[in-house]
């Protein structure tokens, strides 16, 4: 059974779906089964958001696949682990859990980079192509750090 891990943002068009292409990108897909959500339901069934899109590709990852899809408390069973990008997400998420087990799941994923400094990964939506890009590099060093932990514990 392959370890499954959930990426978690708010409309699952921007900082998720680039989260979920990074990481499966690090990770042996037999082995590994990365997905993200949102935790607004605006954009489900959507594709990533355009920019999203573009900076994926501009660093070899096709995310255009990828499709909009609300977090529900029954992924507290179905993933192992679940990383949100901001402490807004991470309230909503938690409030969904029903005991101590699923709320270990959850954390932050900049807490890899800044452990315990509460660090969001800033909502690019918003902004312009280069705030995708500068959420890229933040998600991209974080993916880096969670793989090797994960592949270590393989």
């Amino acid at each position: 059974m392959p370890t499954r891990i959930l990426m978690v943002c708010l409309g699952n068009i921007c900082r998720s779906p680039l989260a979920e292409g990074i990481l499966a990108s690090k990770l042996p897909k037999n082995d590994f089964l990365v997905d993200s959500a949102g935790t607004g339901h605006w954009h489900v069934g959507n594709p990533p958001d355009k920019r999203s899109i573009l900076t994926a590709e501009k660093n070899g990852i096709d995310i255009t696949n990828q499709r909009g899809k609300l977090f529900k408390p029954s992924f507290f069973k179905e993933y192992d682990y679940i990383y949100v990008m901001d402490t807004n997400n991470y309230a909503d998420v938690i409030k969904m859990a029903k005991n101590e087990d699923e709320k270990m799941k959850v954390q932050l994923i900049l807490d890899e980079l800044f452990p315990g400094e509460n660090v969001d990964v800033p909502d690019p939506y918003h902004g312009i192509q280069s705030n995708f890009d500068q959420v890229f590099e933040m998600l991209d060093e974080a993916c880096d750090s969670i793989a090797n932990k994960l592949l270590e514990k393989k």
